[in-house]
């Protein structure tokens, strides 16, 4: 689960991680209430969406002047933000956060996160902050440092003075990056986190450390120990198909393809969608319909692949273990009646009952198209998926 930028800073200032001074505004009339109560005669406008690259699509504005702070809340309020992030269709604009103007001297790129094949927390950053972190690892991987901290002994403050010094930062801001480390290392243990990322760091003119930006990311299964946080989950900026999923457990996640995909698991559904691209094809979704799926399960995913319009195809790879493929079978043919597929649906069934369940389909007088191994099912989708004849 994402937080909202002025959210993730409440939690930096609970655990007493410097930031600037700012308050969430969702209307014109608070904006310049938070302006007045900020005082200065310039201040920072951002757009609140769950998507990186505000900047580069006008979601971050400086303004000198009321007039000109009236003029960016009421072009950012009440629209559609399109970053690189976001997708086409963009994330909608409730709420902006107003903040003081920082004197910056320099900018640093400061994260924390999971390494899952590691096992532990990792720390990365980086003495050129305020950009893509991904371009930097690209083109000069020699200006990112990184380290993880071990479970059991926690973060050690050598670590921290060794990033200090590979920052080049002077004994003072070393002392200030050591509190800050510690700090964003209990506020990530002790909110069930999956990731912090401040950028930019920035060093003010006056030398100290400061949180200029903050993304904040809760693990989704520790939610129901950190009902605190959970309260200020946005729904709005969720997708609404993925929204739906999540009603019937079902794993979904859009992507840009044509051909969409219902699989049971999700390394099946990994892997679907690598033989989907081997073969010349484009992935229209994720969708893990789970071990258990049963005919309401699979209707409703149905129901969800439908209704992409640039669906041209669908594919449902299924392995029968926990649910026998003739029980499948029976809720592939109910879901492609009730929801009245108009495309081609090619399946593959593995498993318990398979045969029974490619008979079931054979004679159900429904255009479904059998495949036999992974290949050619990858195969006739995506011919299927280009007009032609499986």
């Amino acid at each position: 689960m994402n937080l909202h930028e002025y959210q993730a800073k409440i939690l930096f200032t609970e655990y007493g991680i410097p930031v600037p001074p700012g308050k969430p505004a969702h209307s014109l009339k608070e904006v310049i209430r938070h302006a007045s109560d900020l005082g200065g005669t310039s201040w920072v406008v951002k757009a609140q969406v769950h998507a990186g690259g505000r900047g580069k699509a006008g979601g971050v504005k400086v303004a000198r002047g009321m007039e000109e702070l009236e003029t960016f809340a009421k072009q950012m309020l009440g629209s559609r933000l399109v970053t690189k992030q976001s997708g086409p269709d963009g994330k909608p604009v409730n709420c902006v956060l107003i903040a003081g103007i920082s004197a910056i001297e320099s900018e640093l790129y400061l994260s924390m996160l999971v390494d899952r094949g590691r096992r532990r927390i990792a720390v990365i950053a980086s003495r050129a902050g305020g950009v893509d972190i991904e371009e930097v690892a690209a083109r000069e991987p020699e200006k990112i440092f990184s380290f993880t901290i071990d479970p059991v002994m926690g973060l050690q403050d050598y670590q921290c003075r060794r990033l200090g010094f590979s920052l080049e930062l002077n004994p003072e801001q070393r002392k200030q990056l050591g509190a800050m480390l510690h700090a964003l290392y209990r506020l990530f243990t002790g909110k069930d986190l999956s990731l912090i990322e401040v950028n930019p760091l920035i060093i003010t003119k006056a030398g100290n450390l400061e949180a200029l930006d903050a993304k904040v990311s809760v693990d989704d299964n520790a939610l129901f120990r950190q009902s605190a946080l959970e309260q200020w989950h946005d729904a709005t900026q969720d997708d609404e198909k993925e929204s739906k999923a999540k009603l019937f457990d079902l794993n979904y996640v859009a992507l840009d393809g044509n051909i969409a995909c219902m699989v049971n698991g999700a390394g099946l559904a990994m892997a679907t969608m690598d033989i989907i691209k081997l073969h010349g094809g484009e992935p229209a979704n994720f969708l893990d319909v789970g071990g258990g799926a049963t005919t309401e399960r699979v209707t409703e995913a149905f129901k969800l692949i439908v209704s992409d319009p640039k669906v041209r195809a669908i594919l449902v790879n299924i392995f029968g273990g926990i649910v026998r493929c003739d029980l499948i079978a029976e809720g592939i043919i109910n879901a492609v009646r009730e929801v009245g597929v108009r495309v081609p649906v090619v399946v593959r069934l593995e498993g318990t009952n398979v045969d029974q369940g490619k008979q079931l389909l054979d004679a159900s007088g429904l255009e479904i198209i059998s495949a036999g191994d992974f290949a050619d099912a990858a195969d006739k989708v995506v011919a299927a998926a280009k007009g032609r004849k499986p």
